[in-house]
């Protein structure tokens, strides 16, 4: 018990990101063609245009990388209070949110790009918890 009360916010975070990401990453899974297609479409204008299906497969796996080391990391917190290997899937969670970011901007998706600072925030957040 006292663990969660000591690391609440770290916890707290930790399932944010775990849902986030293995959502994310299981939705492109299931449907990867409607995915590929829209951010084929997304992306029409941008110098990544011929790219889309090996960017989304690199954003695939760091979201999956991200959720898995999250939810590694929060069963490690919770029996160890360790906080290594989250650590790791929050730095994950910070590059895969970077990735998103750059795209959304390249494409000139500001609304895009603002949600994705929202999420940002929290992850950054739990790097600095962790350190």
């Amino acid at each position: 018990m006292n663990t969660l009360l000591e690391h609440a916010a770290e916890i707290l975070i930790l399932l944010f990101l775990i849902i986030t990401f293995m959502q994310s990453g299981i939705d492109k899974v299931m449907d990867w063609t409607g995915n590929l297609s829209w951010l084929r479409s997304h992306f029409s204008e941008t110098p990544l245009q011929g790219l889309v299906p090996v960017l989304l497969a690199i954003v695939l796996i760091a979201e999956m990388l991200a959720g898995i080391l999250c939810a590694v990391g929060l069963v490690q917190l919770l029996l160890y209070e360790s906080g290594k290997i989250a650590l790791l899937g929050a730095i994950v969670s910070c590059v895969s949110l970077l990735m998103l970011l750059f795209g959304q901007r390249l494409a000139k998706d500001y609304d895009g790009a603002k949600t994705i600072a929202v999420y940002f925030i929290p992850a950054v957040f739990l790097v600095f918890l962790l350190q």
